[in-house]
């Protein structure tokens, strides 16, 4: 094919860090000087065509500097301002949770419709560091056709070509093109952007893109590039170049009937260490999105129960505001330490705007609960924040019971077991906390009622001593040498699967704060090694083990907790970390082999390798394989926070800190004598889950588990009062184990109606019937499907299944 006949579509962009080696102010003028400079060469060269993408900018703008925003919508008008990406921001896309994704989808293509009239066509993330697997099924149905992105570049990735069809594990398809060089260039003369460019790209592609425009800071196209393409394609030695924009090249490629292949799982590897850096902005992130759902789940029910206002502004604003903190810099923990500061406060206005509502739902509920007065009688509520039973354990604490016990029944008057537990409060002897072993209905709640009492609180059913915890479904034991479990048996199924070996294990990690050309952190520098390890409570519900372990100038103190009716152990984890540009591997040994390991990814899951590289993970990663003897079994490990993980051979590890200096980029290199900051210095808390099971994953309700070690159940104190709600009700339940409703809201159009989304979580297809609120939804889903419904009010209105932006 002759270079005539070959066209290079350039394309003009100004990618802009709203947070990076700067704080937001500074994005954000930068922001407005950046699309004013985008609407000026327009003006002068008429065949300038920008792309842009962050719906966010466009919002800022339009609170601020309205005729900027006027122009900018003639040229969206025109087509010579091409409005890509259909996000909020660009996130990191591999740690926030699916319905994040849909989130950054549903805000900005419905934003871009109400302001200009048209939405979002192509996905463009070109600076995040990897790419979920799950992403084309929610591009797809985001109204999305097609992708562009830059990493992992060729060096770290090798692809069938620079575009090809991107296939999620349900088998949606989205054209996807990666980016050659750069995604930004020089202000000048462009001859070395697209020499180097074309290096990348094969001779004979008949289109094919090339970005240019001065970015990170924003800037966008010069005066001197717009020159060099016209003198560029005057020189004839070259493809032909054209101002264009990424919808017309991918309209080429479909129209042109080529053959492209195709690519199907996650794109990946790009600095890996961005999965754990920073974990106090990874805790910020994963907490904010589960209180979140759980707000939104139960501002419906009140809605819909008791008639109460639906605060759909006040969530939505605190959606945006968690969105925009992930931002990849942001997220990823490269941003300067000042920026977390910023991001600390952001994701604190949207839990306590989420807060605010979820307490102003479930007061308005609890109130209406017929509660008869009993004399020395407190009232429980316990809520359940998802459509299946739980059965858990919750903590909560008054004032005014004796100190010498409690009993508890149910709303039927059965008995409940309950136990005296630590108080936060450090007073003498008028604060009360208790545990108690609750079981409470589908999206719903029951009512406890807690008397004091001297003797009845029961004798203790867990078997325990310092150094073994054992109840009818599980018994593990300690070893006081390592810190770690000698054995961690399944009772029923007989399977014990846990591996001697060290467990605290510390690494030198002289890595940047991105982990740069890094692939596996596994250059041991040493272990924790155990200082004491002792029975520290029980009880009828539950028997606790508390492990205290030092490393150098660091404490790590896990408490295991195992309680009557538990099938997995529970640990809550005090790490108070003091070293520098080393990590902690919370190390998990097993003696299976041939073992598959799976990662949850947003909504879904993915089997990878088990070859020691560093990995992104959502809540859950497990081993499964087989136990000396031939059976099959496996170990989960579930966690409310941390991302990164590995697994070596049969063993899971969780990156449970890091500590390299605050956006520190190679080849830069650190000063002895300079002063740093470091990462995660200091305490922090975080729990996660042990399940052995027999067999496969899928059988051990991991993704359910791992739910409810995120979203726990929520206890409210209660008063005497008549009421027309029950004492134990449920407001949502699903029929199908394997489809899991995450998504329990109100329609964004204000009409009334309900949204309910779910995803099929083992992937295999199935039907499931959803019940809410009196209507039942029911459908068949493929093997990780999404789907979104919309539930009219109106009995006699049929249900829709819809997409994700809800049109």
């Amino acid at each position: 094919m002759s270079t005539e006949e070959r066209m290079l579509h350039m394309i003009g962009n100004a990618h802009i860090d709203p947070v990076w080696l700067w704080q937001w102010p500074e994005g954000y003028q930068e922001v407005r000087a950046t699309f004013r400079s985008a609407i000026d060469r327009m003006e002068e060269y008429p065949e300038f065509v920008f792309t842009c993408d962050s719906v966010l900018y466009l919002a800022w703008v339009e609170e601020h500097d309205p005729d900027l925003f006027a122009a900018i919508g003639k040229r969206i008008a025109d087509g010579r301002w091409q409005q890509l990406g259909g996000w909020w921001i660009e996130p990191d896309c591999n740690l926030p949770g699916g319905e994040s994704f849909v989130r950054q989808g549903l805000y900005s293509q419905r934003y871009l419709k109400e302001r200009f009239g048209v939405t979002s066509t192509v996905g463009l993330n070109v600076d995040p560091f990897g790419h979920s697997a799950s992403l084309p099924q929610i591009l797809a149905k985001s109204g999305m056709d097609s992708y562009v992105f830059m990493r992992p570049g060729p060096h770290e990735m090798t692809l069938p070509g620079p575009y090809f069809w991107w296939e999620s594990p349900d088998g949606t398809r989205v054209l996807t093109y990666r980016i050659p060089h750069e995604y930004c260039s020089s202000g000048t003369d462009l001859g070395y952007q697209v020499d180097k460019s074309l290096a990348q790209l094969p001779p004979d592609a008949p289109n094919l893109m090339v970005f240019y425009g001065v970015g990170n800071h924003g800037g966008g196209p010069t005066r001197a590039n717009l020159d060099s393409i016209r003198r560029l394609d005057a020189t004839g030695g070259l493809p032909r170049l054209r101002c264009s924009s990424p919808r017309e090249f991918f309209d080429q490629v479909m129209s042109s009937g080529v053959d492209v292949p195709v690519h199907a799982g996650e794109l990946q590897h790009h600095a890996v260490g961005c999965y754990s850096a920073h974990s106090g902005v990874k805790r910020w992130n994963r907490r904010a999105e589960n209180l979140l759902a759980r707000a939104e789940k139960w501002a419906a029910v009140a809605a819909s129960v008791s008639g109460v206002t639906y605060p759909l502004a006040d969530l939505t604003r605190a959606w945006k505001l968690v969105l925009f903190n992930q931002f990849h810099d942001t997220l990823g923990g490269a941003a300067i330490e000042p920026a977390y500061e910023d991001s600390r406060d952001q994701y604190g206005h949207a839990v306590s705007l989420a807060g605010e509502a979820f307490n102003r739902s479930v007061q308005t509920l609890a109130r209406r609960i017929d509660i008869r007065q009993e004399p020395d009688m407190t009232p429980l509520v316990v809520f359940n924040p998802h459509p299946w039973r739980l059965v858990a354990d919750v903590d909560f604490e008054f004032g005014g019971f004796p100190a010498f016990g409690a009993r508890a029944v149910d709303d039927d008057g059965n008995p409940v077991a309950v136990q005296r537990t630590r108080s936060r409060a450090t007073v003498n002897g008028w604060r009360r906390r208790l545990t108690l072993a609750a079981d409470v209905p589908p999206l719903g709640y029951r009512v406890y009622r807690i008397y004091p009492s001297g003797d009845t609180e029961g004798a203790p059913v867990v078997t325990a001593t310092d150094t073994r915890l054992e109840n009818d479904f599980l018994a593990l034991e300690i070893d006081p040498g390592t810190g770690w479990l000698r054995s961690l048996r399944d009772k029923v199924s007989d399977v014990d699967v846990v591996g001697g070996g060290s467990h605290g294990v510390v690494i030198d990690d002289r890595s940047d704060t991105w982990g740069h050309r890094v692939r596996a952190y596994d250059k041991v520098a040493g272990t924790f090694t155990p200082r004491s390890v002792r029975l520290v409570e029980h009880g009828p519900v539950r028997a606790v083990v508390r492990v205290v372990s030092e490393y150098g100038s660091s404490t790590l103190t896990e408490e295991y907790v195992l309680g009557v009716r538990d099938r997995h152990v529970e640990v809550r984890v005090t790490l108070d970390w003091h070293e520098k540009q080393k990590l902690l591997k919370l190390r998990f040994p097993t003696v299976l082999s041939n073992v598959a390991a799976t990662f949850e990814i947003p909504y879904g899951h993915l089997v990878r390798p088990a070859n020691g590289s560093e990995e992104v993970a959502q809540a859950w990663v497990d081993v499964s394989g087989e136990l000396p003897g031939g059976r099959r079994a496996g170990l989960a490990v579930l966690n409310d926070g941390k991302y990164g993980h590995d697994v070596t051979g049969a063993d899971i590890g969780v990156t449970a800190v890091r500590s390299p200096v605050y956006a520190w980029h190679e080849p830069k290199e650190l000063d002895p004598d300079e002063l740093y900051t470091f990462q995660d210095q200091g305490r922090q808390e975080f729990g996660y889950r042990l399940v052995p099971h027999a067999g496969d994953w899928r059988d051990a309700s991991v993704v359910r588990l791992a739910a409810e070690l995120n979203q726990p159940a929520f206890p409210l104190l209660e008063s005497y009062h008549d009421g027309d709600l029950p004492s134990a009700r449920s407001f949502m339940a699903v029929s199908d184990g394997s489809v899991v409703p995450t998504v329990l809201k109100a329609a964004e159009d204000g009409q009334g109606a309900l949204v309910v989304r779910a995803y099929e979580t083992a992937g295999r297809a199935c039907d499931a019937t959803v019940e809410v609120l009196g209507r039942s939804v029911s459908a068949s889903f493929g093997p990780a499907e999404i789907k979104t419904f919309l539930v009219p009010r109106d009995a006699d209105a049929a249900v829709v299944e819809t997409d994700l932006i809800e049109w």
